[in-house]
Formats: C-alpha cells, structure tokens, sequence
C-alpha cells in the first residue's frame, strides 16, 4: 500500500496540503429527497467541523485556510528556512457534487485557479454523482487539474447503513466506482469507512462486528477504489447518534480495539491502494465519545508504529 504524503509528494513533488472549504452544499438525508435528519452521526457542518466560514468567498476560504498551515511553518521561516508546499482545495461539507453544477463549478474552477493550488477534492455520495458531474470534472482534470472524489460508504453491511440512514444500497456505490473509472480513469477515487457504527441490534455491544467492519473493507478494495479512508465512529453532541448512545443503544470502540482493527484492516488492503487516513480528528467541544479520540499525538504515534510495518 501507499500512504498520502507519498504519493501527493510523487505526484507534486514537495509536501501537499487539503485545506478545508465550504461549498454550501446540503444533502440528500436532509434536504428533504431522502429525509430531513442526515445520517445519525453527522454533525451539523456534514463532517466540515474545520472548514472555513461558507459565508466566505472561495478566495477568501483559501488566503485563511493557508494563513492557518502558514503558521505551522512560521518558527521555520523565522529562522531563514525556505518551505516548500502546494495545496488541494477540499471542498469537505456535506455532499459537494449535489446541487446546480454550473454553480459548483463555478467554485471549483475559483479554487483551482488560485496560486499553489494543485488540485481539487470533493466529499461526496456514491448516489450524488450525474455523468454530466463527472464531465465537468474529466474536463477539469484533462486541463492539468488532479481530481479526487471522496464517497461516502462508511460499511457494506446494509441493515447497518439502513438503520445510521445511508440513504443507498452497495450497488450505488459499486456502479459509482465503476462509472467514475469509465469515464476518467486519472479521477482519484477514495472511500470512505467508519468502524464501530450502531447497528440498532443488541449482539456485539450494538455495533459492527469486526468481520462485519473487515467485510467493509473486502468492499472497498473489490470495488477497486484508488484509495481509502477509515475513522472510528464519533459521537457528537446534537447529533441522531448521541441520544442512542447516552440511552446505552451502543458502546464506543476502546483504544487497543480500535489499533486492533486498523492493523488487521491494513493486511487486506493491495499494494497499489493509497492509505489517505486512518484516525479521524474529531471537533472536541462537540465530542461526546471515545474520549480517546481527542489525543491525537498518542493515536499518530500509535498509528505510525502499525503503519511501519507495512512499509517497505
């Protein structure tokens, strides 16, 4: 496998950051096509809890979001170190191909065009992409632009995204996949997957078995997505989710279980899938649970020792 600094770095040929953006864009779950409350553990900026304000511009979004990487790098430049980066402009908040694509494209075409901007990456759904989306999107990378599409899968276990209110079937997803390479090979397709999600039965503590959670990944690497991103469930306040779990509906993933899973889910994964996360970095003013999850040094730490080993 590969992981995402190696190969944005063999892509760009320096250190790439995705800076976080705002479309302001809704979703199907909750707009009223499918439903009106999302799925149960969306949060309410969709999964952008560190995008910039959507009441911003686009360049506006972009000049804040690279002040902020900037002063990561500002004892460094201080000191007379020359700091090389470029950028993908991830439009994160809810689902960024639904809605008027002459609009979104608008703003695609805002964030690419802006210096040190290589590439544009869009959270999306499986069930949110037209071919005539993925025509923009092939012209925009065929004029040098490199394309991700990050989908929403989360599991494959059906009753699972049925009852957290996924809003599709796994056929969606696989057709998605297979469109999207169709139509545009050089397109980046990643998928995403949440371990330990509700599934409103009683065995297993109320979540996904880890067979269930490794069956998901089976999934992502038989649909052939170019690459992968997994997280642990959070529970965020003001969300479906934390009422079932402060009624004990369901119990959070412990630490050493959750390293557990990642280790095991990294030995199903094919050489040529690129590892994109494999933690999330939940909002900590509206996490109710794992508490675990709010220390990020241990977890990278802890994540880069598993990693290592299968690094070659």
């Amino acid at each position: 496998m590969i992981f995402a600094d190696t190969f944005y770095k063999s892509l760009f040929g320096t250190k790439t950051y995705k800076i976080s953006l705002d479309a302001g864009c809704t979703c199907p779950t909750r707009d009223g096509t499918l439903g009106t409350g999302g799925c149960i553990f969306c949060g309410e900026k969709g999964s952008g809890e560190f995008a910039a304000c959507k009441n911003l511009s686009v360049t506006e979004q972009i000049k804040e979001a690279k002040r902020l990487v900037d002063l990561k790098f500002s004892r460094k430049v201080l000191r007379g170190i020359p700091v090389q980066k470029k950028y993908i402009a991830y439009f994160q908040n809810f689902t960024n191909t639904y809605g008027d694509l002459k609009s979104l494209e608008q703003k695609w075409r805002a964030a690419l065009a802006e210096p040190d901007i290589t590439g544009l990456a869009l959270g999306t759904r499986p069930d949110c992409i037209s071919d005539e989306c993925l025509k923009i999107l092939s012209s925009l990378q065929k004029e040098g632009n490199f394309i991700q599409l990050e989908l929403g899968f989360q599991t494959s276990n059906e009753l699972t995204a049925e009852y957290f209110r996924r809003g599709y079937k796994n056929n969606v997803y696989f057709d998605a996949v297979q469109r999207i390479h169709k139509i545009n090979p050089s397109i980046h397709v990643v998928t995403h997957l949440i371990f330990g999600l509700p599934t409103g039965l009683t065995e297993f503590n109320g979540i996904e078995s880890e067979a269930q959670m490794l069956d998901s990944v089976r999934s992502v690497v038989n649909a052939k997505s170019d690459g992968i991103k997994i997280a642990n469930l959070f529970v965020l306040k003001n969300t479906g989710l934390s009422e079932l779990y402060e009624n004990k509906v369901f119990r959070a993933l412990e630490y050493n279980e959750y390293l557990k899973l990642i280790q095991n889910a990294l030995e199903i994964l094919p050489e040529n899938m690129v590892v994109h996360r494999l933690s999330g970095d939940p909002p900590r003013a509206e996490l109710i649970a794992p508490s675990w999850s709010t220390d990020k040094k241990r977890v990278m730490n802890d994540i880069r020792k598993i990693t290592e080993k299968f690094i070659h």
